[in-house]
């Protein structure tokens, strides 16, 4: 839909566009207008480019006025998605790609920080991002997440206790049965299978990281869903 370079406040050009017509949202520059078929949305195009041109002497950007449908418009990241009741709003695949390859750089073996300083740091990341993208309404992606988020902290953990003693003895503290203890610590396997096993799963539990404070996406988001 159109795309201007504002002179006046963008909310009065929606405003005076689609009132008692469409809902419309405006931000900044940039303009989605949502209508039911392909031909009500030609016919709002050409409206709000005359009412934005005429009335408010605004320049619209024709080549980035475009109609296309929801499911594939995205607006500053979100995008949409249909279910039996009705459009909901997600993070775009784009967002999601560069959150998580914002949390592999906060959360590589490389970086040798302590585990408090690394999960302030994630923690920092964490809520911002959710802050931004709260109105995401796929609370299942967000555990999905959490899965591949908890294995990449695992295989930190892992790597931290280096010697086979100090993980043999981490294993049995944290309620792992001495033999299987003792034969994954002694493991050479590589630190991601390591991170996804069940033993290291269950010694290293969701719990786990809650207690040590590592704010985790559904989590957030879930807080963010209150009044």
């Amino acid at each position: 839909m159109p795309t201007t370079q504002p002179q006046k406040p963008p909310n009065q050009a929606g405003h005076q566009t689609m009132v008692g017509i469409i809902r419309n949202s405006t931000y900044a520059d940039d303009i989605r207008v949502f209508v039911k078929s392909k031909r009500a949305a030609q016919r709002v195009l050409v409206q709000a480019t005359k009412v934005l041109e005429s009335d408010l002497k605004l320049r619209v950007n024709r080549e980035k006025s475009v109609i296309n449908p929801a499911s594939v418009a995205t607006l500053l990241g979100f995008g949409f998605y249909f279910t039996k009741t009705g459009v909901k709003i997600k993070a775009t695949a784009k967002a999601f790609k560069r959150m998580k390859r914002r949390i592999k750089e906060l959360t590589s073996r490389k970086w040798s920080v302590s585990m408090a300083y690394r999960i302030q740091q994630l923690n920092r990341y964490v809520r911002g991002w959710m802050g931004y993208f709260r109105l995401s309404q796929t609370p299942r992606k967000f555990s999905d997440l959490d899965e591949w988020f908890r294995r990449r902290m695992r295989q930190i953990r892992w790597k931290q206790w280096k010697r086979i003693r100090t993980r043999i003895a981490q294993l049995k503290r944290l309620g792992i049965r001495p033999d299987r203890a003792y034969q994954w610590g002694m493991s050479s396997r590589a630190y991601w299978r390591i991170a996804g096993s069940p033993v290291l799963t269950r010694a290293l539990p969701n719990q786990y990281w809650v207690d040590i404070g590592l704010i985790l996406f559904r989590d957030a988001w879930d807080r963010f869903q209150r009044p």
